[in-house]
């Protein structure tokens, strides 16, 4: 079996995903049923059909909505990808993998193999059936590093399937079917850039389930949670900047600008959960540090949540989501309020030394100046400390109530007790802070206090994914090299040609290597007569499979002829004879107009990134030495750089 798949793991997970996918079935049918009254109410004139059709509408609307709710229960249980940890964490969300069909390829490749590449697709077999267990396996992949390695090996394989077997022109009449792993609604396409958009989006997906799995209450628990969500929030802007045109929701621009927002919100809040665990909690500018990166994470989520309310997203994201997030949102207010109280009523007034560390950092601590005395007055006169920071806890404890209120609205949270635990622990520390500090003879006013300035100590950062770290061998090597062999170059049919030594040699200059050209056929040569042209490339020589032979390796073999002459097999590409032609096939890279374009990606990103020079060629390098040697008008006579004649 292959490494990193899990396929037999009837976890929860699994359970989940069968669930979706009967889920799935049924909304499917439920669209189906609303196409067909959809076209009919629209195509009859008969007023009573209408009606019954309007009727049959609304059932099928409904039965819709209820099986969209009972889709997003199941993308709300967060608890199965959750840790294990007695303590307490504040759960995370993670992203359901998207679901696919099987693909069988066996047909349509060996079919190419023959038309296009004139070898018998028989004999391919293995590799295709190699190719399509990788598919098969990362279907399922484990939620580790194998598993991502394994999402990984497939999108980079797909770049050599991409070369080999789909022209810019033509469409292999195959269809990648995927699911949306926000709705369950399938969508399917001709393009290849669709399968690679859906393994980015899972790989991103993955790394959300890693990053809510990790046990919070440890350094290196949180480090893993941040590299987890900093990689997702990669994966999902990886996606947005080269693909365009998704077919399916989950992957539209809007969408994922909402999931990198999300993940940079969850990486803010484990940053605040490291700072509670790395602080000395007792000292002043710590928990005015506190304040601020909570302000931070309050932010953040604000911003999620304003994403998340947009028109295009809030009919489809869950709204047990949206309601967490928002609940974090007013949550983390609460806590930078709660901070700047305890900052303020549980240290001491600073000495001299101290008062103008703590006065340059409480001069940019609030959004706008707290009414009363001068910074340094306040900071001096534990009277005024006392008051300011029960302004902070007034406002604390109505956030905390805010933040409960939402909570309570959302059936779905209200069974995640460990959310209510978390809300309803920090509501009663402030409450209880506040009547320690209330005093009975108190007559003045709470004042409002101020907004705290938000500030973090790490940011956030976006880490795309690196695709070289997983270096693959083209499963289709056999083909022959890439910079001739692909999908998008034509050649006319291999020719078999018997060649004899005269006393000048063959008659000919090579160039190059994997295949080696024929880079200039003297007139009147031997070369000549037997028919060889200037743009072939040696395919075989002797019945040996030249193509990837290098060049010392070809003259070897020449010269290793007798008397009895040597049969040289060659191919021609087409549109050689006209060198516009190919620059312009070349350019023609992307995969039809309407589809999901992998725009920039495409050819070349995964390519240059796995340096492994021996399983990859690089497009460019290759090209230009064939357009510079094959269409050179170079006298014969002279005998340019790498270039020899025999």
């Amino acid at each position: 079996s292959q490494q990193g798949c899990d396929p037999f793991a009837q976890t929860q997970r699994s359970k989940l995903q069968h669930r979706r996918a009967r889920i799935n079935q049924q909304i499917n049918k439920e669209m189906r049923m609303r196409a067909g009254a959809e076209n009919l109410f629209r195509a009859t004139s008969n007023h009573k059909v209408k009606e019954t059709v309007a009727l049959e509408l609304s059932y099928v609307n409904s039965n819709l909505q209820l099986l969209k709710e009972e889709l997003e229960e199941l993308n709300s249980s967060m608890d199965v990808y959750q840790n294990d940890s007695e303590s307490i964490s504040v759960p995370m969300i993670p992203l359901g993998l998207k679901e696919t069909k099987e693909l069988d390829l066996l047909v349509p490749l060996k079919d190419f193999i023959s038309e296009h590449y004139g070898e018998e697709g028989v004999l391919f077999e293995k590799e295709i059936k190699e190719f399509m267990e990788l598919r098969q396996a990362m279907r399922t992949p484990s939620r580790n590093e194998a598993g991502l390695e394994l999402l990984m090996e497939y999108y980079n394989q797909l770049y050599f399937l991409d070369s080999r077997f789909f022209p810019p022109t033509k469409t292999l009449g195959i269809f990648f079917h995927w699911y949306d792993s926000l709705t369950g609604v399938p969508s399917h396409q001709r393009a290849l850039a669709f399968e690679k958009g859906s393994v980015l989006f899972n790989l991103g997906a993955l790394h959300t389930q890693i990053g809510a799995r990790q046990d919070r209450a440890s350094l290196p628990g949180l480090n893993q949670a941040i590299d987890a969500f900093q990689k997702a929030a990669g994966a999902f802007n990886y996606l947005k900047e080269n693909f365009s045109n998704a077919p399916s929701l989950d992957m539209s621009a809007a969408s994922l600008t909402m999931l990198v927002r999300l993940m940079v919100a969850q990486v803010q809040e484990c940053v605040f959960e490291k700072m509670t665990l790395l602080r000395a909690q007792n000292d002043f500018l710590a928990r005015l540090q506190l304040a601020q990166e909570a302000a931070r994470v309050e932010d953040v989520y604000s911003l999620v949540h304003q994403t998340m309310s947009q028109p295009h997203v809030k009919d489809y994201v869950p709204f047990s989501w949206t309601t967490m997030v928002q609940v974090k949102s007013e949550h983390f207010k609460a806590l930078s309020h709660y901070f700047a109280a305890i900052a303020l009523c549980d240290c001491p007034a600073p000495s001299d030394a101290e008062l103008l560390e703590q006065e340059k950092a409480f001069l940019q601590f609030h959004v706008t100046m707290p009414e009363g005395p001068s910074l340094r007055v306040l900071l001096q006169d534990p009277e005024e400390r006392r008051k300011l920071g029960k302004a902070h806890l007034k406002k604390a404890i109505m956030k905390h109530e805010e933040a409960m209120r939402i909570h309570g609205l959302c059936k779905i949270l209200r069974k995640m007790d460990i959310l209510q635990e978390v809300l309803s622990f920090a509501h009663k520390r402030s409450l209880s802070k506040y009547s320690e500090i209330d005093h009975e003879e108190d007559f003045f006013e709470t004042g409002e206090a101020p907004d705290i300035h938000p500030k973090t100590h790490q940011k956030p950062e976006i880490k795309s994914p690196n695709f070289s770290q997983v270096k693959v061998t083209d499963l289709f090597h056999r083909l022959g090299p890439l910079s001739v062999f692909s999908a998008k170059n034509k050649w006319y049919p291999a020719r078999r040609v018997h060649l004899m030594r005269g006393e000048n040699g063959f008659g000919f200059t090579l160039r190059g290597d994997s295949p080696v050209l024929i880079a200039g056929v003297i007139p009147g040569g031997c070369a000549a007569e037997a028919g060889l042209k200037e743009g072939d490339y040696i395919i075989s020589v002797n019945g040996k499979d030249c193509k990837w032979s290098k060049h010392a390796e070809v003259v070897q073999l020449l010269k290793n002829t007798g008397k009895e002459g040597v049969d040289i097999g060659v191919i021609t590409l087409q549109g050689s004879e006209c060198p516009k032609a190919v620059d312009r096939k070349a350019a023609v890279m992307s995969s039809g107009s309407g589809m999901l374009k992998s725009n920039k990606e495409n050819s070349r990103k995964s390519l240059m990134n796995s340096k492994s020079a021996s399983t990859l060629l690089v497009w460019s390098k290759k090209s230009k030495r064939s357009k510079k040697s094959t269409y050179s008008g170079v006298p014969f006579t002279t005998v340019g750089d790498n270039e020899a004649m025999y």
